[in-house]
């Protein structure tokens, strides 16, 4: 703390010049800044970064979240958002104010909050200071703040008054204040502000970029679409719900070529909303949901998080290769592939350091492994059973069995995560424990025993139902050789999984696993929505069989199709193959070249449209839950204290509704 001299201070008590200095006085509450409490009435200065998560541009949408937090975990503050979005999803209100380009990159300068903003290296960060304490609402306080730069900028405002500016990132701001009270009486005081930008990389899978959670969801029409079977004839035909706003043709027999490329038509042009559309990224992802969960929770910090996860990504293809794409975004250039995530990481990493020498990556959180033993190619197999589907995608690579999976987990997953380590050290420093691996939840657990199978949840598409024997099967290989294998490969738990165990372990997560195995996708209870209980029948028979009833109706039940609700509260945290469908119905273009559709009523389109969203993938709780169990490893690797139980927060702005509860 540097010693303030008596001219200082006496200009302090005697006030400002008349032009007020250089920071602005905004009108403020009564209430604490987070995690500030009043104490014992002593006056103290305290400070925030304004928008902390800097991949918000707009300071709105961050205090959105400071409320929903304000008690509890990311859990329950994702169900608070869900309420107040009743079921339609907090993110579609802020996916088109990221600092992010219409594919998805980063930017690399953002104008946040109507400052333009290296994102990668910042050179300030907007605070906002204030007085607490037992201080008389008619006194007045006469600011000075001293940066190392000549000459200190000064403002004078009532005590009540919060004083907001900008302050240099990798120095420290020195605020001093003058008290002068209405019986002539003063004090002095002063506090070191000193921001820390922590810089956080996600890497991984689908379950790392948050696949099955799209920003904006599909609009669904009430009307049906129709799908054509494979080597079908016209009674093979089956009718789901369409996408809102689709003007093209709906039935298969007065569309026999299509409407043209799967990717630039119509259609398309009414898709989910993502972060990233190539990669499924969504705001929803766990690695988001953390990330955003510290910038809510430190006041003193700020959070600058690389989003760089990608549905499909193995650690070859998708961390050290380009991957294919998943999707087209709705605006902008389609590229037909996704660089390296470990060549973007390095690329950003230099670019930082152009402008920060010294900037360095704090922290990465990281889960892959799933695509490399081909896990999406297990559930293929358990819901695919017989016909001329399960040849097509087995001829396709699409379907895996059990010895396959254990064949490249025992073989190729260690030797590929032994690379992955050492292309991860040098990037933090030689400390993997900065290396966060938070691993899967099962996804097809009730309890102690897996799901029955049957078509509960997966008869959007009429080829699909869950063998029982293949899916007890598929379970026990999860819980006693992958998810095991994961941990021992993170903690180097054998010499022969890394050469020096004390310097290459990973810092470990996985205690959402016992609250996963009460919410896999069979789960139900009487609190799920009205539209599951309704028309998510447990027989599967959820959809109308009749080509002619289902062309205007395909649901069975009264209600709409429009009704459902992506984001509410649910028993389950795992997206059924009707749940993918109903919240992104996806037509992904990662996919060899013979599973590639002829046009938009073909059959390889509908039986993919139903998984390639999310289908077995975490929800929006189901990440939640996932990045309470991370947080408290990322504060320990971070030297960050564990907030107070229960948050105080800002009041909101005054053209700002209060958040419902």
């Amino acid at each position: 703390m540097r010693v303030w001299s008596f001219v200082l201070l006496a200009a302090l008590l005697l006030g400002p010049p008349p032009d007020g200095g250089g920071a602005a006085a905004q009108t403020f509450s009564a209430e604490p800044l987070i995690g500030q409490g009043s104490g014992d009435g002593a006056l103290r200065i305290v400070w925030e970064v304004r928008n902390r998560f800097r991949l918000f541009r707009n300071e709105a949408d961050f205090r959105r979240h400071v409320e929903a937090h304000s008690v509890g975990g990311v859990l329950d503050a994702e169900r608070r958002l869900a309420r107040a979005s009743q079921g339609r999803g907090w993110a579609k209100d802020m996916v088109e104010h990221l600092c992010v380009d219409a594919a998805g990159a980063l930017l690399e300068t953002c104008v946040r909050d109507g400052e333009r903003e290296n994102y990668l290296a910042p050179e300030d960060h907007a605070v906002v200071v204030r007085i607490a304490g037992r201080v008389p609402a008619d006194a007045t306080c006469n600011w000075s703040f001293d940066d190392g730069t000549p000459p200190a900028r000064q403002a004078s405002a009532p005590c009540p008054e919060q004083v907001r500016l900008r302050v240099p990132y990798g120095r420290p701001t020195v605020a001093a204040v003058g008290v002068v009270r209405p019986d002539g009486s003063t004090e002095s005081i002063s506090a070191e502000i000193r921001v820390r930008d922590v810089l956080i990389a996600g890497l991984g899978d689908s379950v790392a970029s948050g696949e099955g959670n799209p920003d904006r969801p599909i609009a669904l029409a009430d009307e049906g679409f129709c799908f054509r079977r494979f080597f079908g004839t016209g009674r093979s035909e089956y009718f789901r719900p369409s996408r809102q706003g689709f003007a093209g043709v709906k039935a298969c027999s007065d569309d026999p070529a299509g409407p043209g490329p799967v990717d630039t038509n119509e259609w398309a042009r009414h898709a989910a909303r993502w972060v990233s559309a190539a990669c499924h990224r969504s705001l929803y992802g766990y690695q988001m949901r953390t990330a955003l969960a510290l910038a809510v929770q430190n006041p003193e910090i700020a959070v600058t998080f690389l989003p760089l996860a990608c549905t499909g990504a193995s650690i070859e293809q998708g961390l050290f290769e380009a991957q294919g794409a998943s999707e087209c975004p709705l605006r902008g250039r389609c590229a037909g592939s996704v660089p390296a995530q470990l060549a973007q990481l390095r690329e950003a990493l230099t670019r930082a350091r152009q402008t920060l020498p010294g900037r360095t990556l704090d922290l990465v959180l990281l889960t892959i492994g799933a695509n490399d033993i081909r896990f999406s190619g297990l559930v293929a197999d358990v819901i695919i059973t017989s016909g001329v589907e399960r040849v097509l995608f087995n001829q396709g690579g699409l379907i895996a069995s059990v010895p396959q999976a254990q064949r490249i987990l025992d073989r190729d997953l260690p030797a590929a995560f032994g690379r992955l380590r050492a292309a991860l050290k040098p990037l933090v420093g030689g400390d993997l424990s900065r290396v966060v691996y938070v691993s899967y939840g099962h996804p097809a657990m009730q309890g102690e025993i897996p799901c029955p199978g049957g078509r509960d949840g997966l008869d959007v598409h009429p080829a699909f139902t869950a063998d029982g024997a293949r899916l007890a099967l598929v379970t026990d290989f999860v819980l006693t050789q992958f998810l095991p294998k994961l941990k021992a490969l993170a903690l180097c738990e054998s010499a022969a999984l890394c050469r020096d165990p004390d310097a290459d372990r990973m810092t470990f997560v996985d205690q959402h696993q016992a609250a996963f195995a009460s919410h896999g996708l069979c789960v139900r209870a009487a609190s799920d929505p009205a539209f599951d209980r309704e028309c998510f029948s447990p027989r599967g028979d959820s959809f109308h069989g009749d080509p002619a009833k289902a062309a205007t109706s395909p649901l069975v039940c009264a209600r709409r199709p429009s009704e459902f609700q992506p984001y509410a509260s649910r028993a389950r945290w795992i997206r059924t193959a009707n749940d993918s469908y109903f919240t992104a119905m996806t037509f992904p273009r990662g996919l060899p070249a013979t599973m590639q559709p002829s046009n938009i009523h073909d059959a390889t389109w509908g039986a993919l449209s139903a998984v390639y969203g999310g289908a077995f993938h975490p929800s929006a709780e189901g990440h939640a839950a996932m990045a309470d169990a991370a947080l408290p490893a990322v504060r320990e690797v971070l030297g960050l204290k564990a907030p107070p139980e229960v948050i105080a927060e800002p009041l909101p702005p005054p053209d700002q509704a209060p958040f419902e509860r």
